[in-house]
């Protein structure tokens, strides 16, 4: 059940120091972190706005989903932490959670799993919408476009004021996100689609659709489905974020659940957000070679110089990324699966890891290696190409915006998104006609 966030006893008060009348604002206590100060009636009290770019110190919502405190280091699903969730249960289970509240018991996993299973098909004629790209299309371009589309395809969940309806379009894009991503990667090198197959699990399902050929049978290898199933269970909500906000925003015009979702997964196309573990593993293709890690560490710690250090420290974490050591257990799970811990770029990133541990500049500045870091070389590892990294996220990260949409619609404070502005432009002028300018 959702706790509701509370009033404070305790009062803001805002003064001026040019003789306006003070106001006072009221404050509210979530269930943790930060209390928030309302300023809902600011503008109609004052006649002024806040001012914050990147909405660094705005609280846009209240949710119950996933709460992050940087400072220690935690990230909860619901108040259970990721690092519980990642060793007792798989990504289906976090999927439940999300959307549910609460984890499943067995006969509830059963039923989720096998409704999630049933519509992991897509529409026949969607082999046809992907004709209409370029082989040699960005994936993540054929993604957005194929899952904005859903809507044209499924027009009997698309009320947005029935829970049923969102409950259906729910558990579309959670099953449907794997088997369109695999098309994407199937369409671009050029060989035929694999359609799902019921016995197999999500992630199982979705590596054997990736990898799967018809001149030989797939075989499914645990230890990599397992690696794959805990990048999903580690991106699967981030709290409030670029993408999940873009989501939320995009809902709060009353769009359809398809729509939102591609307006999310075109937001974390952006390098800044989704490609951070492309970035990284670019950059040890970069170094290429251990010998080189030396002057690069050079480079990274001359303030003149534009070389970065990606994949290490994070923006929300100012500790130790939770999902970072449960990724690196699974990076090494998988190179030894696979044999590969000689092979020169995993061996780079290892030396990489060992040196940036252990040198105090890094150190003292926390920029330890992420989840990003990791999540790039198991991917690399896994046989998936650098330009899919992004769409494994998109296809993890499906379910966060999905119930974080979801808890919008029913919030009954629920408005149409409408960020202010502190306007510098010019003030009113004359418009002359041509011959007078």
């Amino acid at each position: 059940m959702r706790t509701l966030m509370t009033p404070s006893d305790v009062k803001a008060t805002l003064s001026f120091s040019d003789g306006s009348p003070s106001v006072e604002l009221p404050i509210y206590q979530g269930t943790q972190g930060p209390d928030a100060i309302d300023i809902r009636k600011l503008y109609g009290q004052t006649g002024k706005f806040t001012y914050d770019p990147g909405f660094m110190s705005t609280a846009a919502c209240n949710s119950a989903i996933t709460y992050i405190d940087g400072d220690k280091g935690e990230l909860l699903h619901r108040g259970y932490p990721i690092e519980q969730l990642a060793v007792h249960g798989d990504f289906l289970d976090v999927c439940y959670l999300l959307l549910k509240g609460d984890l499943p018991k067995i006969e509830q996993k059963r039923e989720f799993n096998e409704l999630v299973t049933m519509h992991t098909m897509v529409h026949e004629q969607m082999q046809f919408f992907f004709r209409g790209f370029r082989r040699d299309s960005h994936p993540m371009a054929v993604l957005t476009g194929c899952v904005g589309a859903l809507s044209a395809f499924y027009h009997d969940s698309l009320n947005i004021n029935n829970a049923r309806h969102r409950e259906v379009s729910a558990i579309r894009l959670i099953a449907k996100l794997p088997t369109l991503v695999a098309m994407a990667y199937k369409y671009n090198i050029g060989m035929p689609f694999v359609y799902p197959l019921n016995e197999l699990s999500y992630s199982a399902n979705f590596m054997r659709m990736m990898f799967a050929n018809p001149c030989e049978e797939y075989k499914v290898n645990e230890v990599l489905v397992r690696a794959l199933d805990r990048i999903l269970i580690l991106h699967a909500d981030h709290e409030q974020n670029a993408s999940t906000s873009t989501v939320r925003l995009a809902g709060s015009s009353g769009a359809n659940p398809f729509a939102c979702v591609a307006a999310g997964i075109a937001c974390l196309w952006g390098p800044a957000h989704g490609g951070a573990n492309e970035a990284a593993l670019n950059m040890l293709e970069e170094i290429g070679s251990p010998e080189r890690i030396p002057e690069f560490i050079r480079q990274v710690k001359d303030k003149h110089s534009s070389v970065k250090l990606m994949g290490f420290g994070h923006r929300v974490y100012k500790n130790y990324d939770p999902r970072a050591k449960l990724m690196r257990e699974t990076c090494h799970d998988v190179l030894e699966e696979l044999g590969l811990q000689n092979e020169p770029l995993f061996k780079l990133a290892m030396e990489l890891e060992k040196i940036a541990l252990e040198d105090e500049y890094f150190v003292s500045r926390k920029l330890y290696p992420n989840v990003d870091f990791y999540s790039g070389i198991v991917q690399r590892a896994l046989g998936i190409p650098t330009s899919m990294f992004t769409c494994i996220f998109a296809m993890a990260r499906t379910v966060g915006w999905i119930a974080q949409w979801n808890e919008m619609i029913s919030e009954p404070d629920q408005k149409i998104g409408r960020p202010r502005q502190l306007f510098v432009g010019q003030t009113p002028r004359e418009a002359k006609p041509i011959e007078q300018r």
